[in-house]
């Protein structure tokens, strides 16, 4: 198991643990990943999940056309990231970094977007072909 610590910059970000729980598959990238050190009992949003501390994040793993949709995918998470970032910058939190951070989500999803594409048109999408 491999602890990532890249996010840890402030108290909140220090508390949070993200482990990843599985090995590298076949493209090289690992596929669970566990965030735990939060409490929802405090998060007026919580309601879902009664007292849940961790929260497990599994990506697609294997070919869709082989395996179907088992997990969420990078775009998915950028889309939320997003969303996020563009509701801080249409309300009382907007900022210069949040544009840029914006800005280079929005880019990341793009060339994700561009890459599907290209592989749609090559018929491969979905599979582990190159």
């Amino acid at each position: 198991m491999r602890v990532l610590t890249g996010h840890k910059v402030n108290g909140c970000n220090d508390a949070l643990k993200i482990e990843v729980l599985d090995e590298p598959g076949s493209g090289g990238a690992s596929h669970a990943y566990l965030v735990r050190g939060f409490d929802t009992s405090n998060n007026p949003s919580h309601g879902v999940i009664q007292g849940d501390k961790s929260c497990l994040i599994l990506f697609q793993n294997g070919p869709i056309a082989e395996v179907g949709t088992n997990g969420v995918t990078h775009e998915a998470l950028l889309a939320i990231v997003i969303d996020r970032l563009e509701s801080f910058q249409a309300g009382p939190y907007q900022c210069e970094e949040n544009a840029a951070a914006l800005s280079h989500l929005q880019a990341a999803q793009a060339a994700l977007k561009s890459r599907t594409e290209k592989r749609l048109a090559r018929g491969v999408e979905g599979t582990h072909t190159v």
